[in-house]
Parts: structure tokens; sequence; C-alpha cells
């Protein structure tokens, strides 16, 4: 209680100094910066397309972590009695569904980079050696594309059946799939759709050259990170083996009940999110920037 009073002053402190000097307003550690809640929402949209899940509403994924907030509450709460450490986990499980789309957005996007060159190459012989049009040659490698992308090849040509607008086509397609090599590939055969050319076949090699260099660099990066990889996840693991056999013996529970033990555990809990939170981080590879998204 000393502790959280103390931290509470020296907020309290650095709140009343901010205010003077910097005219800061709010409880922030810093002035609020106005987002557009538009664009927010467009980012969460696109994290959902990313791993496939883009016909679940952000309202829906919002849903399901509160519901894990709740539940990991009350088994910590019945674990080990104290509000202050059902609040840290619960805090930690909610954001389960967030990392759980991610390796499913990760490995859905990695697909695509193995998948892409492939298709690029089919659709350069298809647009050059066979005759076919742009159109044509997409949506006949889309029908052989992994099985997490044809659904938006598909959409994509349901709207080109209806409406014979290409801009509009790609602009599906870019949607659905929301991957920086599909802009890039999609706004070239939209480029020679619109304007023509004779250049689209060197341009369409030089794209796969490119996504194959991108693509080998990204595998030998992970495969250095593997050994890193599965000890992260097994630092998960021990602090909750201890401190489930710590309830077991002697007088255990009640000590995780007294107030050392209750911010014991917080602190606990704090430092291994806190380090799981700082590895993925630092072995987080760069992403590309989606340039063509509009």
């Amino acid at each position: 209680m000393g502790i959280l009073l103390a931290l509470g002053a020296a907020y309290g402190t650095f709140l009343l100094y901010t205010a003077v000097a910097f005219r800061w307003r709010g409880v922030g550690v810093g002035p609020r910066v106005e987002a557009n809640a538009g664009a927010k929402r467009d980012r969460a949209r696109e994290f959902l397309a990313q791993a496939g899940l883009g016909e679940i509403r952000v309202s829906e994924f919002a849903a399901v972590m509160v519901t894990l907030f709740v539940l990991a509450f009350a088994l910590t709460l019945a674990i080990f009695g104290g509000v202050l450490p059902a609040l840290a986990a619960a805090g930690f499980a909610a954001t389960f569904p967030i990392a759980s789309y991610r390796a499913r957005r990760d490995k859905r996007r990695a697909e695509a980079r193995e998948a892409w060159p492939r298709m690029i190459e089919e659709i350069r012989l298809q647009t050059g050696s066979l005759g076919r049009s742009i159109p044509q040659a997409l949506f006949e490698v889309g029908r052989r594309a992994p099985d997490e992308l044809r659904p938006a090849f598909a959409a994509a040509e349901r709207e080109w059946l209806i409406s014979t607008d290409f801009t509009r086509t790609v602009r599906v397609l870019k949607g659905h799939l929301a991957d920086a090599t599909a802009d890039a590939t999609l706004e070239t055969l939209l480029v020679a759709h619109d304007v023509g050319g004779s250049d689209l076949d060197r341009r369409l090699a030089a794209l796969v050259e490119d996504r194959i260099q991108d693509l080998q660099g990204r595998k030998d990066a992970a495969a250095k990170q593997a050994g890193v990889r599965f000890a992260r996840r097994f630092v998960l693991v021990v602090p909750v083996g201890m401190a489930l056999a710590g309830l077991s013996i002697g007088s255990g529970r009640s000590a995780y009940q007294t107030a050392l033990g209750q911010m014991a555990v917080v602190v606990g809990i704090s430092v291994v999110v806190g380090c799981w939170l700082w590895a993925g981080r630092l072995m987080q590879l760069p992403e590309e920037e989606r340039v063509f998204f509009t």
C-alpha cells in the first residue's frame, strides 16, 4: 500500500508540473493527440482483412476481448484471492485475440509471399505468350491461388462480371487482400490495362525477381530466430508452473493473499508480460508498407 501511495503521489506531482510548465491537460503521460476515429476503424478492418477475417466486425472482435478479460479475472481471483493479480492477468488474457489474429495474419501473409512470385510469373506468361487479356489472366491465376486468397479473387471476379470496370475490380481485390505485393502487382496491371504499352512483361519480370529476393531474406531471418522464438514461449510456461506449485506447498495460498504476496504476483506478471512484448518487438521483421491502398 505504501508503494502504491508513493507511486500515486509521484504521478500526481508529474501531472502538476507538466500542467504548469507545458500546459498539458488530462491524466495521460503526454498531451492528447487528436486521432481520426474513422482512420482507427480502417486500420482495425485492414488488420482483420490481413488475417482473412474481413467479415468479422470490429465490435465482435472487441466483445471477444471483453469476454476473455472477465473469464481470466474470475479464474485468477479464485486462485490468488486478490483483485490486483486478477486485473493484471485479465488484462494480459484480453490481448490473446490480438496475438492469435496477428499470428493468423502473419501466416496468411507468409503464404501470400510464397505464392505471389509464382502468380506474377503466371500472369506474365498468360498476358505475353498466351495472349490473354489482363483481367482474364488475373482471374485464371486467382483460381489456382492458395486457399486463403481465393475468396478475394472470387469477389473481384464477381465485381468484374457485374461492372466490367477494372479499376473497381482492382479496388475490391486490394481491399480483400490488404497486401503490399498485391497492391504493387495490381497497380502495374491496372496501368497496363488502362494505358497499354509493351513493357508489361519486363516490369512483371522485375517484380518477380524483387519478390523472390525479399522472400529469401525473410526465410533466412526466420530460420535464425527459431531457437529464440521457442525460448520466448517457454518463458510463459515456467512462471505459471512455479505459481501453481507455490499454491500447493505449505501455506502458499495464504501467502499469495497477503499484501506483499499480491504485490509480488502483480510485479511478476508485469515482468513476464513486459519481457514477452519486448522480445516480440526485437524479433519483429520489418513489414512492407502499403502505398497503393486507396
